[in-house]
C-alpha cells in the first residue's frame, strides 16, 4: 500500500505555502499525483436598507476579493509543483456550499490522503464547511499544526489505540507512513478490564499485525492516573518528541467532538505533531 493520490486543501492564502510545501514533500516521497483544491464560497448578499435591495457594489467588491485570493493560492500551488516537476493538477470551485458541496466531496473521495491545516483558534475565519468537508470525505485526513513552519521527516509515530473501528481504520490508513518511520509506539490509555485478557495486553494484536508489515513497533499501556486521556496523550507527544499522532475520529463534524467520544478539543487545539485521523 502507498499513497498515489494526495489532495492538498488550500483554504486560505495564509496557509497555502505551508500546506503546499508539505503536500509536495509527501507526493515526492510516495511518487504520488498531487491535487490542489480551493473552494471559493459565495458571499452572503449585502442588502441596502430599507428596501433590502442587493447592493451591487458591495457584491462586486466581495467577489473580486475572493477571486484575487483564489488566483494567489493557485499561483503558489502551480509554482511549487512545477518547480519540483510533480504530477499535479489544480481544481477551484465557486459554490454556495463551499467545501460541503458534492463537487468538492467527489474530488476528496477519490484520493488516498487529504492534507489540511489545523484550525488556528486565534483566527476568526474558522470554516465550518471546511471541517464538514474533511469529516464527510471518508478519507484519512492529515492535519498540519499551524505552528509547524519547517518541514521535517516523520520518524517517530504515536498511535492512540482504543481498539475501536475508527482507531483500526486510522492505523491501517497510516501504514505507508508507519513503514517509513524509525519508531512506532502504540499507546493504550486506561485499557479496559477483560476476563480473557489482562489490561497490559491491550493492543497486542494490532502491534503484531503491524510487525508483520515490517513496522518497528512497541506497545505501551498506561493508567491516566486521574487525568484525562487527552492530557496523557499530550504528555506522551511532548516527552517522546513525536512527529505524527495517529488516531480515530468520532462523533460529530467538529474536530473537538470527534476524539474518543470523551477526549476534549484541547488535543487538537494544542497540536504539537502532525495528526492523522480516520473514521
Amino acid at each position: 500500500m502507498s499513497y498515489k493520490t494526495v489532495l492538498a486543501v488550500l483554504d486560505t492564502q495564509r496557509n497555502a505555502i505551508q500546506i503546499t510545501d508539505f503536500a509536495v514533500a509527501l507526493a515526492e516521497q510516495f511518487s504520488a499525483h498531487l491535487i490542489g483544491v480551493h473552494a471559493e464560497t459565495l458571499a452572503a448578499i449585502p442588502l441596502i436598507a430599507p428596501m433590502e435591495i442587493p447592493d451591487p457594489a458591495a457584491i462586486e467588491i466581495l467577489q473580486d476579493t475572493a477571486h484575487k485570493e483564489t488566483a494567489a493560492i493557485e499561483q503558489i500551488f502551480r509554482q511549487r509543483t512545477t518547480r519540483e516537476g510533480l504530477s499535479s493538477e489544480w481544481r477551484s470551485f465557486m459554490l454556495a456550499a463551499g467545501y460541503s458541496s458534492s463537487s468538492v466531496q467527489e474530488t476528496a473521495r477519490a484520493v488516498d490522503l487529504v492534507v489540511a491545516t489545523q484550525s488556528d483558534p486565534t483566527q476568526t475565519d474558522h470554516r465550518a464547511d471546511l471541517e464538514s468537508f474533511l469529516f464527510e470525505s471518508g478519507r484519512p485526513m492529515l492535519l498540519v499544526p499551524y505552528t509547524l513552519k519547517q518541514l521535517k521527516p516523520i520518524e517517530r509515530v504515536l498511535i492512540a489505540w482504543n481498539g475501536s473501528r475508527e482507531a483500526a481504520r486510522a492505523t491501517f490508513d497510516s501504514l505507508p507512513l508507519l513503514k517509513n518511520a524509525t519508531s512506532v509506539e502504540i499507546l493504550v490509555v486506561d485499557p479496559p478490564e477483560r476476563g480473557d485478557r489482562s489490561p497490559e495486553l491491550a493492543g497486542a494484536e494490532i502491534a503484531a499485525a503491524l510487525s508483520r508489515h515490517g513496522v518497528s513497533v512497541t506497545l505501551t499501556t498506561q493508567d491516566s492516573g486521574g487525568t484525562s486521556p487527552a492530557q496523557a496523550i499530550e504528555k506522551r507527544l511532548v516527552d517522546q518528541s513525536i512527529d505524527l499522532l495517529v488516531m480515530g475520529g468520532y462523533g460529530h463534524s467538529r474536530w473537538w467532538e470527534m476524539l474518543f467520544g470523551g477526549v476534549t478539543r484541547s488535543l487538537l487545539d494544542k497540536m504539537t505533531a502532525l495528526t492523522l485521523l480516520s473514521r
